[in-house]
């Protein structure tokens, strides 16, 4: 009654309070900043991140855009004015074309012939059509990569460069289409659509606009509230977060569709509220704590936006249960459910057909449930991963377009780099020049390599026999190219950028393995952007076991504690591997890879598969103690907790489906899977864990032995259960046997 009283004094006031922080926390979440860096898919202290790090202290970021002009080569002077243009940006530190180039190779008494060589491949094509204006970003370009990119695109539609006759590629052109497209403001729409299903299919289900708006609501201030405890907490958006608010939107729902059903299967009772939420509270609370341990294990992933989603979804489950479980009575308060409605309606004997048939064939539907999770588990075994920016953009668009275009026409986007070390020795510089050719040479003998640039391609292959030529070239070069392009510390490190082809059938983590073994010199360090790729694609895999297996343990002991059963906790847990199996053993039939988006849901699936299981479980406790016979109880506790678990899978499942439409094929993939595990654990919960249950054999002894000391119990659960199931259990009497037994 102290609940009762509790909601009806203080409701109204819940509801306003979420109406009036409602337009704070919106304006909250907007402001978190996003981040789609590469190396932030590392830790900092990962040996790859450290050499990367040191990369980029000593040579500045390779950071480039690349812009590839349409019959540029004809027309130089329109080259030379666009990138004198980009020059200006304060984002921009230098522009290279191939004009200036040529001019400052033929300075460096470069034969022409070899000019050519050099400059094919990387500012122009053999066939002499494209030139290329190679634009190195500044810190400031670095910090905002977005921004530079959009002011080179307007430079370049001043100088009437647009449509066709331009292509813009490189890591930064990449990067900024990653933040377009897994920002907020891109998913919004979307957004929007799931939730216009989800307000269709909650009208569908409770009938009344006031009540499915006002559970809507609290479902959008959840989200937000999760959203602006990230910005407080000093979060950062990235791609895989993209889709944590129609996860909070998943957990929220569920327990709202929970706590409705049992208020309306409550209806009868004298104080409908309180028996739902002593009913409600356990197997919410349960689930919740299942669900963010399922959450939580994917932090001991070393991949940076796996481990920040790991943290973000954990907060959001629990802001779910206080809305869910604290917030929805505020509403059935205030617009409290009609009896009438609840008693004429017709769903809930076609769902008890559904639950008696499958009692009654348990043992067939449990077989061959279980020989569907066996076959599809074995996919498992074959599963793979790969991990590729470019896979992230949609097939369609113009980025990806670019891209493939400067690839095929000027140079290749992923490079491998070698850092030499001469040591403190003094070496004459060109004995250094010569050693880096040599490197050079072994390089490009691997045939993933399309070419090599260092200092010493801006260098003749023989050097002047004059001493002052030879000094007059090496201060050009230190003129033209300043200290960090090629050289640090004193000229003590080189460069070597070796261009790996897109065309190879090699993996890059196989070229990057076999290029360290071609060199062989424990003074030369190979860095960049592969190895940073290759390292985290076996995390993926790592990484996907590792936070499953923790999640998968730590769940199966809250089970059993629980249930107060070894033996019943792992029977419980046998359909929480549904999802798993059925879902990610088709992705290995198929050899599809896993990525991060499809690597994390394995660990949630099992959160939202637990949620299901111990409602059910929970109502199954209480019919056992009343009935003492497992079929029956198995068939009560169906037809008590079936229909939401049900209903909150279709809601959530069709609201999933509006992120498929996403040209963010992260944020696509994230609502294939998840749909299709909310599916996959509706077989686990709602079919094979009533048959594995009903199914458990009666032991007379154990009965009469347990009769005693459950009385006390017994007749609590008898005092709540649902009017419309002891209704069921007395008609129950009249059915076969087979039915009951």
């Amino acid at each position: 009654m102290m609940i009762s009283s509790f909601y009806n004094k203080y409701s109204r006031q819940l509801i306003w309070g979420v109406f009036c922080t409602l337009p704070i926390l919106t304006f909250l979440a907007e402001l978190l900043p996003s981040n789609n860096d590469i190396e932030t898919w590392l830790p900092k202290d990962s040996d790859v991140r450290i050499v990367y790090d040191r990369f980029k202290a000593e040579f500045g970021a390779e950071e480039v855009v690349l812009v590839a002009v349409q019959e540029g080569l004809d027309r130089p002077l329109l080259v030379e004015a666009t990138a004198s243009r980009i020059e200006s940006l304060p984002t921009v530190r230098q522009c290279w074309t191939p004009q200036r180039l040529k001019s400052i190779l033929h300075e460096f008494k470069v034969e022409p012939a070899e000019i050519d060589n050099r400059l094919n491949g990387l500012l122009m094509n053999s066939e002499k059509n494209v030139a290329g204006i190679l634009v190195l970003l500044s810190d400031t370009g670095i910090r905002n990569r977005a921004g530079t990119v959009q002011g080179i695109r307007e430079k370049l539609e001043y100088n009437q460069l647009t449509g066709n006759e331009v292509q813009l590629a490189g890591a930064p052109v990449v990067i900024a289409e990653l933040d377009r497209l897994g920002s907020q403001k891109s998913n919004k729409k979307f957004f929007i659509i799931t939730l216009l299903i989800s307000l269709c299919l909650l009208y569908y289900s409770f009938r009344e606009w006031k009540k499915t708006l006002a559970t809507l609501g609290l479902t959008i201030w959840a989200i937000n509230l999760t959203t602006a405890l990230i910005y407080l907490g000093g979060g950062e958006m990235n791609f895989i977060l993209g889709a944590l608010s129609v996860m909070v939107m998943v957990f929220t729902l569920a327990i709202s569709i929970h706590v409705h059903h049992y208020v309306a299967s409550c209806i009868d009772e004298p104080d409908p509220l309180a028996v739902a939420l002593k009913i409600a509270w356990k197997p919410c609370v349960l689930a919740t704590l299942t669900t963010t341990i399922g959450l939580f294990s994917l932090t001991v992933s070393e991949i940076g936006p796996v481990i920040q989603f790991g943290y973000a979804a954990s907060v959001g489950t629990f802001v779910s249960l206080i809305t869910g479980l604290g917030l929805t009575p505020a509403v059935l308060t205030l617009w409290p459910i009609d009896p009438k409605m609840v008693h004429s309606g017709g769903k809930r004997w076609n769902f008890q057909q559904c639950a008696n048939w499958l009692i009654d064939h348990a043992g067939r539907v449990s077989i061959a449930t279980i020989i569907l999770v066996m076959t599809t588990g074995v996919g498992l075994f074959s599963l793979r991963t790969k991990i590729d920016p470019l896979d992230f953009l949609p097939a369609e668009g113009r980025v990806i377009q670019d891209v493939r275009a400067v690839q095929n026409n000027l140079t290749e986007l992923d490079s491998i780099e070698a850092i030499v070390d001469f040591g403190d020795e003094e070496i004459p510089f060109i004995k250094k020049v010569e050693h880096i050719r040599k490197l050079e040479t072994i390089i490009q003998q691997h045939p993933a390599v399309r070419h090599t640039m260092s200092l010493a391609s801006f260098f003749p292959k023989q050097f002047p026999e004059s001493p002052f030529e030879t000094a007059r070239l090496l201060s050009h070069a230190q003129s033209a190219h300043g200290d960090n392009d090629f050289t640090s510390d004193g000229e003590r490190l080189w460069r070597i950028s070796a261009r790996i082809s897109s065309d190879a059938d090699l993996p890059q983590d196989q070229v990057y393995d076999e290029l360290a073994v071609m060199i062989d010199d424990p003074n030369v360090i190979l860095t960049g952007v592969a190895p940073l790729l290759r390292r985290a694609q076996n995390q993926i895999f790592t990484g996907f076991w590792e936070s499953f297996s923790m999640a998968f343990v730590i769940i199966t002991i809250v089970m059993i504690v629980s249930l107060r059963s070894i033996k019943a906790g792992l029977v419980a847990m046998v359909p929480n591997l549904t999802p798993i199996c059925i879902v990610f053993g088709i992705l290995g039939w198929y050899q599809i890879p896993i990525d991060i988006g499809i690597m994390m849901t394995a660990s949630i699936a099992l959160g939202i598969a637990v949620d299901g299981t111990f409602h059910f479980l929970v109502r199954y406790q209480s019919q056992f103690r009343l009935t003492r016979n497992s079929a029956q109880a198995s068939r009560d506790s169906l037809l008590m907790t079936g229909e939401p678990i049900f209903t909150a899978a279709v809601i959530t499942g069709a609201g999933m489906l509006a992120l498929t439409l996403s040209n963010f094929v992260p944020t696509a993939r994230f609502g294939y899977m998840m749909t299709s595990l909310l599916v996959a654990a509706l077989v686990g919960d709602l079919v094979l864990l009533p048959c594995l249950l009903a199914l458990r054999p009666k032991k007379s002894d154990d009965q009469n032995e347990s009769d005693h000391t459950d009385s006390s119990q017994s007749s609590h659960d008898q005092q709540h259960t649902p009017h419309f199931l002891k209704q069921h259990q007395h008609g129950a009497k009249d059915q076969s046997g087979k039915a009951v037994a």
